[in-house]
């Protein structure tokens, strides 16, 4: 079977956009989620919250559940209670509120102390270095005021705090980078590349090691340098970044090889995912304008965003806006931390505050067009599509050969059952692709299933094969035609062998198992369909397509009580009212025999 509205959900959601990175990456991203959450979950419980290839986009999602009301404070145990409350909602406003209320009536009580320190700290208050002064074995506390005396100019003192963080959790990972930003704004560049070198050698933080290097030979006019580095970067990122590209991109520049960092722009602009809307040409003047970090203190913001993208990326939304809130305090307008930011508040389901983040990004930025596909998205999660509509027009029209904004407007559309003029949209962003590459199957599989909801098979049809030129085993795509043909009586071997090819591709996923059961079952072999639609059954118990094909497949087998379990099993389950209604047809009067063969 087709999974309900199976269609690729478009733009990706990484601050700084990438594609769908290798085993080798995610192992170290994974490596640096265990190493934050080791060193700062502890210390903050209060706060912390303790794809499918395709993935269903539209219809839109839900907007939150309405938090509980947080009581009104009523002196300190309320204030702290109140605190707690909408800390483990994850209400970092309203906790922050409550917490340093609490600290005011008690301020030497070490556990209001530690919870509104980290309050204050996601909710972006100046409170938190005051407070971060009273907490000398914090972490985050040591990472605050490492960061606030980096902005004064009180390097060495930075460096103290810096060397003095334990080398395990959130240290082990950002303590070498933020050593050698700090020894940077001391004016020993030796020492600070000294510092990476290690990294740089061998290790899991190669690519980041290597990135930060080249940008603090960079700031030390090393240009020969800085280029070797930031090409160990490239080549170890093995995937197109906009921060990485933006920044190599002019650290090339600068050592003569312009065009080098122009053929990484090139690689990024390829497509219709997001990355390819960041690598227009306000991202490669920003890049060749000058240097995208140009100082120690926004090598440190630097440092921390880019590892809260990696958290938020391993679903630790907490954590990732902790990072982000420190780089903006170092580096405040910086566009990557302030996407980051409102990704995490909307990752926890406060879509208002993520809005007002993403407004905050400057119209000029190159990002900016990232941030309004991001606020189109929320505004559609509110169920303001007409407004998200508006937002994704007024982009298109100032990119007007982008398809990035055009596709998030067929993907509202469709989540709004517009089906026809979802397809429409789809196809004015293939029209605006140079060349469709094999990137872009998702883009006529999104077209493919708008034109079905809509009514028109044959357009369908082309979009999946097409889909198919461009992608050949893409086990959705596959699943998709194969099943509509069944379900046609059509072609029958030919889907049978496109579906056994999405099974090996994907052995896991119960609707293509229910798919191949059923074009067995259709061709007259009960035997093999059961078998599969057990399978399918197994793995998705809660499908009531799958059960009622289990039950046909068991009727033609002669299984008649079993059959008839699973039909009342069925009905039980989410069916359209069509579906239902043939099923208990069914439990009446048995299945028609021509059935197998409708």
């Amino acid at each position: 079977m087709m999974p309900p509205e199976a269609t690729p959900r478009f733009p990706s959601s990484s601050p700084m956009p990438r594609r769908a990175s290798g085993a080798r990456r995610r192992g170290q991203a994974l490596l640096l989620a265990a190493a934050l959450l080791a060193g700062c979950a502890a210390g903050e419980r209060g706060l912390a919250a303790t794809e499918a290839e395709l993935a269903e986009p539209p219809p839109p999602a839900p907007v939150a559940a309405p938090r509980r009301a947080v009581p009104a404070p009523s002196g300190v145990y309320g204030a702290y209670l109140a605190g707690r409350l909408a800390a483990n909602e994850s209400d970092a406003a309203a906790a922050a509120e409550a917490l340093l209320a609490a600290l005011a009536a008690d301020p030497d009580e070490p556990e209001i102390l530690t919870r509104a320190f980290s309050a204050a700290v996601m909710d972006g208050r100046p409170d938190a270095v005051r407070l971060a002064r009273r907490l000398p074995d914090s972490q985050l506390a040591a990472l605050l005021l490492a960061g606030s005396d980096a902005q004064g100019g009180r390097w060495e003192r930075a460096e103290a705090r810096i060397r003095g963080l334990p080398r395990q959790g959130s240290a082990q990972i950002l303590q070498p980078l933020l050593l050698a930003w700090a020894q940077a704004g001391r004016g020993n560049p030796d020492a600070a590349l000294a510092t990476l070198r290690p990294f740089v050698e061998a290790g899991a933080l190669r690519a980041v090691a290597a990135l930060h290097g080249a940008m603090i030979a960079d700031l030390a006019g090393r240009a020969r340098e800085a280029e070797r580095l930031i090409r160990v970067a490239v080549a170890e990122s093995g995937e197109p970044n906009l921060r990485l590209t933006t920044i190599a991109a002019g650290i090339l520049a600068r050592a003569g090889r312009e065009a080098d960092g122009a053929r990484l722009f090139d690689a990024m602009s390829v497509g219709s995912d997001d990355i390819a809307l960041t690598a227009g040409p306000a991202a490669r003047r920003a890049a060749l304008a000058g240097r995208a970090v140009a100082s120690p203190v926004e090598g440190m913001a630097e440092a921390q965003v880019a590892l809260g993208a990696s958290l938020r990326r391993q679903g630790a939304p907490e954590l990732s806006l902790i990072l982000a809130r420190l780089s903006l305090r170092l580096r405040p307008g910086f566009a990557p931390a302030l996407i980051l930011a409102a990704e995490s508040l909307a990752d926890e389901r406060h879509v208002d505050a993520a809005l007002a983040v993403l407004a905050s990004v400057p119209a000029e930025d190159p990002m900016a067009p990232l941030a309004s596909l991001r606020r189109a998205s929320l505004l559609n999660r509110l169920g303001r599509a007409d407004d998200s509509l508006a937002l994704l027009r007024r982009t298109a029209e100032a990119f007007p050969g982008a398809p990035q904004p055009v596709v998030a407007m067929g993907d509202v559309l469709r989540g709004e059952g517009r089906h026809a003029e979802a397809a429409a949209a789809y196809g004015t962003a293939i029209d605006r692709l140079a060349q469709p590459g094999a990137a872009d199957w998702p883009l006529f599989y999104a077209r493919a299933v708008a034109r079905e909801g809509a009514g028109d098979w044959p357009g369908a049809e082309a979009d999946l094969r097409q889909a198919l030129l461009l992608s050949p085993e893409q086990p959705s795509v596959l699943n998709h035609l194969a099943y509509a043909w069944v379900e046609r009586g059509e072609r029958l071997e030919e889907a049978r062998g496109m579906l056994e090819r999405a099974v090996a591709a994907r052995p896991q996923d119960g609707n293509i198992a229910d798919s191949l059961g059923w074009a067995l079952f259709r061709s007259g072999d009960a035997a093999g369909a059961i078998r599969w639609l057990e399978r399918a059954a197994e793995l998705e118990s809660r499908s009531g397509v799958i059960n009622d094909h289990l039950g046909d497949a068991y009727w033609a087998a002669g299984r008649w009580a079993e059959a008839r379990f699973q039909w009342r099993r069925a009905l039980g389950l989410a069916l359209d009212p069509a579906e239902a209604a043939r099923v208990e047809a069914k439990l009446r009067d048995g299945l028609p025999a021509a059935t197998a063969l409708r």
